[in-house]
């Protein structure tokens, strides 16, 4: 599965709950990626209205509050999709075999149904729930605090 969605989130909690403003160099040290891949996260989150870069200041802010992006915006916003895309289904079935002619219906039913599930959880989920989850952590195991 596609890491870009974690990370996105990775770096929208940075970027929401950091006190200055942070760069693509210091969020890819955090995620544990490069810097270039950070700028291509940032590009897609900028696009989709979810952040946006200061002028005259290297970093990012948040432009909606943490509780009114949900996971399904991110989601959509770091794919580059309308739907959620969860499962594929293997190619080249044999349609001389029973179910080989009929799985591709089946199946294709079935994982849109799920994915419609997913879809309305994630709805449901904000990055205020992340950032909230994070802190009971952080709170429970490391007796620290994300500042």
């Amino acid at each position: 599965m596609d890491t870009k969605f974690s990370s996105a989130i990775h770096t929208l909690i940075l970027i929401s709950e950091s006190e200055t403003p942070m760069n693509s160099d210091q969020i890819a040290e955090s995620v544990g990626t490069n810097a270039s891949y950070i700028r291509k996260l940032t590009t897609r989150l900028s696009k989709a209205g979810i952040i946006e870069g200061r002028r005259g200041v290297s970093g990012f802010r948040l432009v909606r509050k943490p509780e009114d992006i949900s996971l399904l915006d991110i989601y959509k916003a770091v794919m580059e999709t309308d739907n959620l895309h969860l499962f594929d289904l293997h190619q080249n079935p044999n349609d001389a075999c029973i179910v080989g002619h009929n799985i591709r219906p089946v199946l294709g039913g079935m994982f849109r149904d799920m994915e419609e599930c997913v879809e309305k959880r994630l709805q449901g989920m904000t990055l205020a729930d992340c950032i909230g989850n994070m802190q009971e952590y952080i709170r429970k195991n490391n007796k620290e605090t994300m500042h």
